[in-house]
């Protein structure tokens, strides 16, 4: 984290025979101080992790906190592939240590508690919500795939509303399959650029595992 801290507010970097600007210009300054902001997030990331690991952090505090890491990640690459193309050589680069932090960012996309389940459900939230919350979201997403919004930035966000409505399902089996197909079909998307459109083949399969997974849902719940 050296080339974070030993930065001074000026720009400027402070060693025994002078400072060293390490920028010359609005541009530059704004590329190292995008640096700073992705080294910090990983860091942080690989913190976080290691602090739920251990049972340092209640599984609702590290969620929550896990998932706005996760937006700033996403937010902040998206501005900075032209000059980082591969994070993990930006962190192999810096000597970064962070295994956890890379799994997490650029490989799953969720916080472990959704990824793995292990969030307690919220009992003030009546089954019954959670279910018409479900339905709305396997009805958007699949709404959303007709209309031809098959884009990662417009078909993600709806997949992981429909993960979270499934785990506040308390009924649901802890393995129900259908949580596991979107689940994969979100990890699968998220490693792609915000712009990358599904193609007609893959909007076609998304399409018929959602129809399946809302059939076996709607069963599923019958049987109760």
């Amino acid at each position: 984290m050296s080339f974070i801290s030993q930065a001074s507010s000026s720009g400027s970097l402070s060693i025994s025979n002078g400072d060293v600007r390490l920028y010359t210009n609005k541009k530059e300054q704004a590329l190292y101080d995008s640096y700073a902001d992705l080294y910090s997030i990983i860091k942080t990331t690989e913190k976080l992790e290691r602090a739920f690991v251990r049972d340092a952090i209640d599984a609702g505090q590290y969620e929550e906190a896990c998932g706005k890491l996760i937006g700033q990640f996403k937010v902040l690459w998206a501005s900075m592939k032209d000059t980082v193309p591969n994070v993990e050589k930006f962190m192999s680069d810096y000597n970064m240590q962070c295994p956890m932090a890379a799994t997490r960012l650029l490989h799953s996309g969720v916080p472990a508690t959704v990824e793995h389940r292990t969030r307690q459900s919220n009992t003030s939230d009546p089954e019954a919500l959670a279910v018409a919350e479900t339905v709305q979201h396997f009805i958007t997403a699949m709404d959303s795939l007709k209309l031809n919004l098959a884009a990662v930035d417009q078909i993600c966000p709806i997949l992981l509303d429909l993960i979270n409505s499934m785990d506040k399902v308390s009924s649901l089996p802890p393995d129900f399959p259908p949580r596991h197909k979107v689940l994969s079909w979100y990890t699968k998307l998220y490693q792609k650029p915000a712009n990358y459109e599904l193609p007609e083949e893959d909007v076609r399969q998304l399409m018929y595992e959602l129809e399946a997974s809302y059939s076996t849902f709607l069963a599923t719940l019958g049987k109760k």
